[in-house]
């Protein structure tokens, strides 16, 4: 064979190769460089140092910039980036932010991730949340539930042996933990309930009374509010939403023998780690927040307390999960690293770094053996949420609600009729 024939043959079959990769039908051997920016709300860069610069080394094409942002700032700053075509390939979106921010998001491709590998890997909350007609649209790499914080020091001086598991215990124990002085002010609060502004995660407190109370916070549809309606229960009528709402609210009420706390009590958390409220209802990553501040308080975190004889364990859910951005030209780049990220062993060194509970199903028997984190595993396993078109308007509607009922300017049904009519609204929009 001539030298002419061989180049002939070989530019040939160089140009069969190029047509080939050209139409997908081989890989292309020199992937297509991407450099991902991550933007990042109460996350530490430090917890996933290591996982980012391994996913380089082990992708060179891959460049990963993060972005630490101020939550103050964060979603008017997302907005405003993907209106002017800019902004992050990766973006960290709340547990509650799907139903106003879906149309930002690129879904993950299928091939990927199926809904069973989801519903394998990940506790329940997670495919509620983040999962629209059997698309998946975002990743956690964990999940915080609402527990008990309490005293252990101002619940033995009461007698008061184990902390509340169910919501009568709560009820039984308040008149034992609040102390008064001569004039019926409150100088030790039983427990930091029944009141908005001045307790930390309230509103979401209430929301968890709810869902256990059985309320139906919104039609299957998604399209109608529901929590101020009626059911029926063994032929009675009930309003589970309205019973929430003044069971809660009877907390902070002078002529109620559970009263405990008042708009003029200091912050729930500043009175816990100042040892002037022997309870709080809080999220995981206020241990630090407390030891932080008060080294020597001797304090505990117990389950979140139930229903009384429920059949099961309904917890208030609050986390981040990371998202694609329907602007990114590397979605498919972006949605392998959010993979990367969540997979169990990854996971798992992101939880010991960060001190956070879990979102695998797979890693909660191993932080069961976590003193501070076992509570918040086991929870993640029953934590629930609700659909909200609008979660920042809807926790100042709910403020308001609090609000009206405390300084008697509405009755519970009427403070609840109004709170559902402004919510129905938002699902209009």
């Amino acid at each position: 064979m001539t030298r002419k024939q061989l180049l002939i043959i070989s530019g040939g079959v160089l140009a069969i190769i190029i047509v080939l990769i050209i139409f997908g039908l081989i890989k292309n051997p020199r992937p297509t460089p991407a450099h991902l920016e991550i933007w990042s709300v109460y996350e530490d860069r430090d917890d996933i140092k290591e996982l980012i610069e391994e996913y380089e080394d082990a992708n060179s094409h891959i460049k990963i910039e993060f972005k630490e942002k101020s939550f103050e700032t964060y979603e008017e700053e997302l907005i405003n980036a993907f209106a002017a075509d800019r902004g992050p390939d990766i973006w960290m979106m709340h547990n509650t932010w799907l139903a106003k921010h879906q149309d930002k998001i690129k879904k993950m491709p299928s091939d990927l991730m199926s809904l069973a590998q989801l519903r394998q890997r990940f506790v329940d909350i997670i495919e509620f949340d983040m999962v629209r007609d059997g698309d998946i649209y975002g990743l956690p790499l964990y999940v915080d539930t609402l527990a008990l914080f309490y005293n252990k020091d101002l619940l033995n001086s009461a007698g008061i042996s184990s902390p509340p598991k169910t919501w009568k215990e709560v009820v039984e124990y308040i008149p034992l933990l609040v102390k008064k002085n001569r004039y019926g002010d409150i100088e030790q609060a039983g427990a930091a309930l029944g009141t908005a502004e001045n307790i930390n995660r309230s509103v979401d407190v209430l929301y968890l009374l709810m869902l256990q109370n059985g309320t139906n916070m919104v039609d299957k549809e998604r399209k109608s509010v529901d929590f101020d309606k009626s059911i029926s229960l063994d032929g009675e009528t009930y309003y589970p939403g309205r019973d929430s709402l003044r069971f809660y609210a009877d907390f902070s009420d002078p002529s109620n023998r559970v009263y405990t706390w008042n708009r003029q009590m200091p912050y729930s958390v500043d009175a816990f780690v100042e040892g002037d409220a022997a309870i709080m209802f809080n999220y995981s990553h206020h241990i630090s927040t407390i030891r932080e501040k008060a080294p020597y308080l001797n304090f505990s975190v117990s389950s979140m307390p139930q229903i009384e004889n429920s059949k099961f364990d309904i917890n208030y859910g609050n986390y981040w999960a990371y998202t694609v951005s329907k602007k990114t030209k590397a979605y498919n780049e972006a949605w392998k690293f959010i993979l990367y990220l969540t997979q169990e062993r990854n996971a798992k060194r992101y939880l010991e770094n960060s001190g956070r509970p879990t979102a695998h199903r797979s890693l909660v028997d191993w932080q069961k053996e976590d003193l501070d984190l076992s509570v918040f595993a086991k929870q993640s396993l029953s934590a629930r949420s609700w659909y909200q078109a609008d979660s920042e308007e809807i926790e100042n509607i709910f403020i308001e609600t609090i609000k009206d009922i405390v300084l008697g300017r509405s009755t519970v049904a009427v403070a609840i009729k109004k709170a559902a009519d402004k919510v129905t609204l938002l699902l209009d929009k």
